[in-house]
C-alpha cells in the first residue's frame, strides 16, 4: 500500500471534518501559541501529502458520528519531557502505544486498533493508562464518549505527526531514543494494531490482588516502587487508607509497609512521627498533591470502598475541549468529564448557569467554583478554542439576507408604486423598494426579531456593497401627481422560477 494511503489508514476517525492549526510565537511554558479551527470536510490523498510536504498542517478526529474510534491518543503537555523515558515505561507495562514528539514540544501517545470500538471504552482503558504512566489528567482523543452530531458538533481534532515528513519536529521515538522514519513509524503501526480483548489483558498496576480496595494511585505507585524522593507524603495516605481498613490494626501493618515497600525504610523516628500525626484527627487523601495526583484516576477510585467515595469533599471534574460553533448567536461544545455538553454564552459565562446545564444535560451538579477561578479557566480554553464554521444561513446575517430576498420576491410585490405605503414591496430599474415597517412587520411574522434598527440598517448596506439603502423614492400616483417617499432598497433579486410538472388527469392514480 502507498505510504499516502497507510497513512490514511492509521488515522481513519470522521469523515464529517478534520482540523488545522496555524502557529504563532511561543509562551514562557515552552508551549508553542497555536490557532486551531475546525475544516467541513473529509481527510483526502491531496491534504495528507499536503501535511506530509510540510504546506498544511494536518488534524484528525478520532470519533465518528457513531461515537466509535479506530485509533486513540493520549496529549502530554509537560515541558520538558524525556520521550525516550515514556517509550520505556510503555514498554515495561507492556503497554501498545507509540511515542510522537507534538508540535509544541510534548508528547502525543497514540494506539491503534484493529476495528472500531465504542468511544466511551477505549477512553476509560487510556485514562487508567495515563494514570498508571504518571500523566493523570492530561488530555486524552476522543475527549468525549459521545458527540453531538446532530447540533453541529463534530468532536476535537489532534494535530497528526510527520508534518514535513523529511524534516520534521513530529517524529516517533523508539526504544533507544532516536527517531523514526516515516516508514518505519507505519510498519510500527502494521505490527501493533490491537482489539479491546487486547487492551484488557494488560496490566496497568490496578489489576493487582495489592490494596484493590484502595485508592488506585497508591496502589500503582506502591506497587511499582514509584517513591523515591517521596515516601513520606506516599506512606501518610498509605496509612489514611490503613486507618480506614484496619482501624484496630493500622498501626502494625503501617510498620510492616515500611519494612516491605520503603526501599530504603524510614528511620523508626519518622513512622512514629507519622503514626502521631494520623492519630491526631480523620484526613482526607491528599489527590491534589505529588505524586498522587500524577497517579489520579478518579473514576476508579470513587468505585472503590476505601477510595475518595469515602468521606472526601466533592473534587471539580475534568473540564476541557472547548470548540466554539460560530453560528449566531454563538454555540459552545465543552467536555466534563467525558460528557459533552452544548452551551450558550451565558452557560459558559456564569458558573450558576454552567452548573444548571450539567445537571440538565448529565444528571450531575458539579461543585460551583468562585467567579474569578472560573474566568481564569475559561480564558485558558478560549485562547487554545478550535472553531467551526457554519454555513451562512445559520448566522443572524444570513438568515436576514434571506428573509429580505425572500420578502421582495414573495406574493405579497406591489403591483403599482402606490402600494407601498400599504408596506408591500416594488421593484423598479434594477432595485426593489420598500417600508421599513413593511420588512419588520414580515420578519416578525416569521419569528425573526434579533436585530435592532440600527443593525438592519447594517445589514441592508452590506446588501448594497456597503453602499446607501435609504431615501426618497418619487413617482406618479393613479391620478398622475407626483409624490416623494422615504423607503429602504436592495438590487433586485431574481430567483428562477420552478416549474412543477403537470399531471396527466386521464392516467389512472394507481
Amino acid at each position: 500500500m502507498p505510504q499516502l494511503e497507510r497513512f490514511m489508514a492509521a488515522f481513519e476517525g470522521s469523515d464529517a471534518a478534520h482540523g488545522q492549526t496555524t502557529l504563532g510565537s511561543q509562551r514562557r511554558n515552552g508551549k508553542t501559541e497555536a490557532k486551531s479551527f475546525v475544516v467541513r470536510e473529509e481527510v483526502t490523498q491531496d491534504k495528507v501529502k499536503d501535511h506530509l510536504k510540510g504546506e498544511q498542517g494536518l488534524g484528525a478526529i478520532p470519533i465518528n458520528r457513531e461515537n466509535k474510534c479506530k485509533f486513540a491518543a493520549i496529549d502530554i503537555d509537560t515541558y520538558p519531557i524525556d520521550h525516550k523515558e515514556l517509550v520505556c515505561k510503555l514498554d515495561s507495562m507492556k503497554i501498545p502505544m507509540i511515542v510522537c514528539r507534538s508540535k509544541s514540544g510534548g508528547a502525543h501517545l497514540f494506539i491503534f486498533f484493529d476495528d472500531w470500538y465504542p468511544a466511551a471504552e477505549i477512553r476509560e482503558y487510556l485514562t487508567e493508562i495515563a494514570s498508571a504512566i504518571g500523566h493523570s489528567g492530561c488530555e486524552i482523543f476522543p475527549k468525549q464518549d459521545k458527540i453531538l452530531a446532530d447540533r453541529g458538533d463534530v468532536g476535537n481534532f489532534i494535530n497528526l505527526p510527520y508534518f514535513d515528513s523529511e524534516q520534521t519536529v513530529r517524529y516517533a521515538v523508539n526504544k533507544a531514543g532516536d527517531d523514526l522514519e516515516l516508514d518505519q513509524f507505519l510498519d510500527w503501526i502494521d505490527s501493533n494494531r490491537v482489539s479491546m480483548s487486547d487492551l484488557e489483558k494488560v496490566d496497568f498496576g490496578t489489576q493487582r490482588e495489592f490494596m484493590v480496595d484502595g485508592p488506585p494511585c497508591l496502589q500503582v505507585i506502591v506497587s511499582t516502587g514509584a517513591m523515591e524522593g517521596v515516601r513520606n507524603k506516599v506512606m501518610f495516605n498509605f496509612g489514611l487508607y490503613l486507618k480506614m481498613k484496619y482501624p484496630d490494626e493500622w498501626q502494625e501493618k503501617f510498620e510492616d509497609a515500611n519494612s516491605k515497600y520503603c526501599k530504603p525504610k524510614l528511620p523508626a523516628s519518622e513512622i512514629v512521627q507519622l503514626q502521631k500525626q494520623l492519630e491526631k484527627k480523620d484526613y482526607f487523601y491528599q489527590c491534589n498533591e505529588e505524586p498522587m495526583c500524577s497517579y489520579c484516576n478518579k473514576p476508579l477510585c470513587k468505585s472503590r470502598k476505601f477510595g475518595v467515595g469515602n468521606g472526601v469533599s466533592a473534587d471539580m471534574p475534568h473540564i476541557g475541549g472547548l470548540t466554539i460553533l460560530l453560528s449566531e448567536p454563538r454555540l459552545y461544545f465543552l467536555d466534563i468529564d467525558g460528557h459533552r455538553l452544548e452551551l450558550n454564552t451565558k452557560q459558559l459565562q456564569i458558573p450558576l448557569r454552567f452548573q444548571e446545564a450539567c445537571m440538565e444535560q448529565t444528571k450531575y451538579m458539579p461543585p460551583l467554583m468562585k467567579s474569578a477561578d472560573w474566568q481564569i479557566l475559561i480564558n485558558s480554553m478560549l485562547k487554545d478554542a478550535a472553531e467551526i464554521e457554519v454555513p451562512e444561513e445559520l448566522t443572524i446575517s444570513g438568515q436576514f439576507k434571506e428573509l429580505v430576498e425572500n420578502f421582495c420576491t414573495s406574493r405579497i410585490k406591489a403591483r403599482s408604486p402606490e402600494e407601498l405605503e400599504m408596506g408591500k414591496p416594488w421593484t423598479d430599474e434594477g432595485k426593489t423598494y420598500f417600508k421599513i415597517k413593511g420588512l419588520q412587520e414580515y420578519l416578525k411574522n416569521h419569528g425573526f426579531t434579533h436585530l435592532t434598527r440600527p443593525q438592519m440598517q447594517r445589514r441592508l448596506e452590506e446588501m448594497n456593497n456597503n453602499k446607501k439603502c435609504s431615501g426618497s423614492y418619487r413617482y406618479k400616483d393613479d391620478k398622475g401627481v407626483w409624490k416623494n417617499t422615504r423607503v429602504w432598497w436592495i438590487p433586485e433579486v431574481k430567483k428562477d422560477e420552478i416549474v412543477l410538472p403537470v399531471e396527466d388527469v386521464h392516467e389512472a392514480p394507481f
